[in-house]
């Protein structure tokens, strides 16, 4: 194999390692909070910014916060999933956009109930100790534009195809 040929392969195989890697930053939020699990934070930017409809969290320590309150800890407590879908993932060199959606559901006396179904836009980072948060932002799928702006968001699938 000739010495380009190598290095074009090693290229694709870092490619596909990184999308597998912030792929798995993504999914793993959700097993993290639905057990109350504050190191959820340490998925984030030490400065990474959480924007969600109903709080917009500055830092990893205020993702900590949010992870340990007591009205998280309440869905915690009676049982609940934050389903993470697959995302599309766009690496550029050492950042990376996925987007996606979630659903959060939670039990309820006569079963689980949707809680909400949201549009994310992650912005991710590599670092030392690999891909982190820099920025997530969540917005209700309810009709309104700024769901369909943060699908829009980030990646070459949704540049190519704006609504």
């Amino acid at each position: 194999m000739s010495e380009d040929r190598l290095l074009a392969v090693e290229e694709r195989l870092r490619l596909l390692e990184d999308e597998r890697d912030v792929a798995r930053v993504v999914a793993s939020y959700g097993p993290l909070v639905d057990t109350g699990n504050p190191a959820a934070a340490d998925l984030w930017l030490e400065g990474g910014v959480y924007d969600v409809d109903e709080l917009l969290m500055e830092g990893a320590d205020a993702v900590a916060s949010m992870v340990k309150s007591s009205p998280h800890q309440a869905f915690v407590a009676a049982g609940c999933a934050h389903f993470q879908g697959p995302v599309d993932v766009a690496v550029r060199g050492d950042e990376a956009d996925a987007i996606g959606y979630s659903l959060m559901l939670v039990n309820a006396e006569d079963g689980f109930r949707l809680r909400r179904v949201t549009a994310n836009h992650w912005l991710l980072a590599r670092t030392a100790d690999g891909w982190r948060v820099a920025r997530r932002t969540s917005r209700k799928l309810d009709g309104s534009e700024a769901a369909r702006l943060v699908l829009r968001r980030g990646t070459s699938l949704a540049d190519e195809n704006p609504l």
